[in-house]
Formats: C-alpha cells, sequence, structure tokens
C-alpha cells in the first residue's frame, strides 16, 4: 500500500504524525485529496473538515481553521491555526458561537468585522457538522 508521512501542526499542539494513504483537505472552492507521490506543491487551506485515512485502515476527522500545507517528496506539512477532534468540540460553545457570528452578521459593520464574523461562523458550522458524525 502507498502511503505518504503526514504532520498537521496548529498553533498550540501537534495534532497528527505519521504515515497516511489520504488526506483530504478544504480549500477555498472545495476540498483537495492528497495521496502518496502527489506532485510538489504549497496551498493555501481553508477552514473545514479534514479527514485522514491512515495506513492502518482507520480514518481521523478534524476541524482545522485557515492555513497551508506544503507537498514536497512524499512528506506533507499542514499548519493551520487550529485543529480539534470532533470529540474535543464543546457543542453548546459552538452552537452558541454560531449564534453571536449571525448576530454579527446582520449588523452592519466593517468589511473586517463582517469577515472575521463569517469566519467564526464557518468554524461553528464546520464543528457542528463534524461533531454530528459521532
Amino acid at each position: 500500500m502507498n502511503t505518504f508521512f503526514l504532520r498537521v501542526l496548529s498553533s498550540d499542539k501537534l495534532f497528527f504524525e505519521d504515515r497516511v494513504c489520504q488526506l483530504v483537505l478544504p480549500l477555498e472552492d472545495g476540498e483537495m485529496a492528497v495521496q502518496a507521490h502527489h506532485a510538489n506543491m504549497v496551498i493555501a487551506t481553508s477552514i473545514g473538515e479534514i479527514r485522514i485515512k491512515t495506513a492502518k485502515g482507520e480514518e481521523i476527522i478534524g476541524v482545522v481553521g485557515e492555513g497551508f500545507v506544503q507537498i514536497v517528496n512524499n512528506r506533507v506539512i499542514l499548519i493551520v491555526d487550529s485543529a480539534e477532534r470532533p470529540e474535543d468540540i464543546d457543542r453548546v460553545r459552538a452552537k452558541q458561537a454560531k449564534e453571536r457570528a449571525e448576530e454579527r452578521l446582520r449588523q452592519k459593520e466593517s468589511l473586517k468585522e463582517y469577515k472575521q464574523s463569517e469566519a467564526s461562523l464557518s468554524r461553528a458550522l464546520t464543528r457542528l457538522r463534524v461533531t454530528e458524525k459521532i
């Protein structure tokens, strides 16, 4: 089975490090799958869900913030501002964050505040969607 080395780093911890068969990343315009011997590249990632298929056949799901991924010589490093496993997400807090972000989006705000509220809403929705799967 073809595998590659994956390391997922967030601003406060090492989320994952091992050999894997596949990684699915969230991008601004959809998703991207990475498999062994993928073309070398560096690309920006978005807030969303990552899916990791390990060499042992396990599937690991996580919620990540914005960041970037570097793919070089069958080694992948994903660096994001946050990374959480579904079981670590507090659904009550995620619902509250969703409601706050929706309220801020309804108000007249500057473009910067609007983008921050939009990102908060995206994070909250992703957290809620991923925790429904467990």
